[in-house]
């Protein structure tokens, strides 16, 4: 399988990559290739011949997609439809990754891929825009839909994810307070990569859900964390009124993984095992063993 991974130097792209290995004939990252532009996005796949493509670019900085949503939604709509309609032209598998955030949060029950979506944000409302363009332009398709994504990519710079934020403000001493009022599933793109792959390999195209198991909200998230490494912060709970966010979030956005299940699929392990093992790579990669290689 000849797969391209657009957004390889993110997160979840980073980790695909690895996973996919020698499959990969494109690890592109935004300078190599702009969802934006049509014409470079055929250029480009018409060169590669891929037999899939996989898409994680967004512009995901929630709260300033409120203030220039020409960006998100040419970002995360127009950049979506622009690779549908070329992949759809060459014949090739399109699997592209969404959010939980197009869900308003009004269940307080896992949602479903048959639930209706109800975004409450601009970044919400463009990435739904591009599953709709992805479902309706790209005939074999695979639309991820996702939540609270962290990475050992995210950990080479300062704050690059929740986690590395949660343990740099410990670190420096300063008082940690985050929201209890948001219920979701936090999930490590390791585990998320690994099953990826495995629904590429498949023809059961179509709508996912695909997160770890179980639910959190922030704060005992960040609960977790912090009895994981051991740190101690001035660390308290505060609400989303409180905190002020300019984007509304879901109060609720956990995902029911039901159609992999149905597509015979064992679900990812847990929330808090897979932090667990996420703390034990990032040690790994930040602390390698002498004579070893970071990742």
């Amino acid at each position: 399988m000849r797969v391209v991974v657009i957004g390889a130097k993110g997160q979840l792209g980073s980790d695909l990559v690895k996973v996919l290995s020698g499959q990969v004939v494109g690890a592109l990252k935004q300078s190599d290739l702009d969802i934006r532009d049509a014409a470079r996005v055929r250029e480009v796949l018409s060169r590669l011949k891929p037999d899939a493509v996989v898409n994680t670019a967004a512009f995901n900085r929630v709260d300033d997609c409120e203030d220039d949503p020409a960006t998100a939604f040419s970002v995360n709509a127009y950049g979506p439809r622009n690779l549908a309609r070329v992949c759809a032209e060459v014949n090739c598998v399109l699997m592209h990754i969404s959010t939980d955030y197009v869900f308003g949060g009004e269940k307080r029950s896992p949602y479903t891929e048959d639930d209706s979506p109800n975004p409450l944000s601009v970044y919400g409302t463009s990435k739904l825009a591009g599953e709709y363009f992805v479902r309706n332009a790209c005939p074999r398709h695979f639309v991820v839909r996702t939540s609270g994504l962290y990475g050992v990519a995210g950990s080479r710079g300062k704050g690059g994810n929740f986690v590395e934020t949660m343990i740099r403000l410990a670190r420096e001493g300063k008082p940690v307070r985050v929201v209890d009022d948001q219920v979701l599933t936090p999930t490590y793109t390791k585990d998320l990569a690994e099953k990826l792959e495995q629904l590429l390999r498949t023809d059961r195209y179509g709508l996912y859900h695909i997160t770890n198991s179980g639910q959190c909200s922030w704060y005992e998230f960040a609960a977790k964390i912090f009895a994981l490494t051991n740190l101690r912060p001035d660390f308290a709970s505060t609400t989303s009124e409180a905190f002020g966010s300019k984007a509304r979030r879901p109060a609720y956005s956990v995902l029911e993984s039901e159609r992999l299940r149905r597509a015979g699929f064992r679900p990812l392990n847990s929330w808090e095992e897979a932090l667990g093992n996420y703390l034990a790579e990032r040690t790994a990669v930040l602390n390698p063993a002498p004579g070893s290689s970071p990742r």
